[in-house]
């Protein structure tokens, strides 16, 4: 399993807005039941993908600041950024392959 990067307001802009490669932040809370079940695809995706993806974590409950600006009103939401700007959006739980294909989509150039 990777080490996944935890991210807050406090360091939002470097990992994720100033990241040289495309981010995905999984925007979820410990309470969520979804978001528990999302966090081992998370994992595994955010190994597969290696160096062509960066994965972290924000925390919706203490970065309510974070989760308004991007407009997250349900969770789990995970936000692709390539160059700083909001390139995906997905909404809910997904399985391993779904998400894995729309993330490839991206990464490769080619649309979903």
């Amino acid at each position: 399993m990777a080490d996944l990067t935890f991210v807050s307001a406090d360091n939002f802009q470097e990992e994720v807005l100033g990241a040289d490669t495309p981010v995905l932040v999984d925007f979820y809370a410990d309470w969520c039941g979804p978001c528990k079940a999302l966090a081992p695809v998370i994992e595994e995706l955010a190994g597969e993908f290696g160096d062509q993806l960066k994965v972290v974590k924000l925390d919706v409950d203490q970065n309510s600041e974070l989760s308004m600006q991007y407009g997250v009103q349900s969770i789990p939401t995970m936000v692709l950024f390539k160059g700083g700007e909001e390139a995906d959006r997905i909404v809910g739980f997904l399985p391993k392959g779904q998400l894995k294909e729309q993330l490839d989509a991206h990464l490769n150039g080619t649309s979903a």
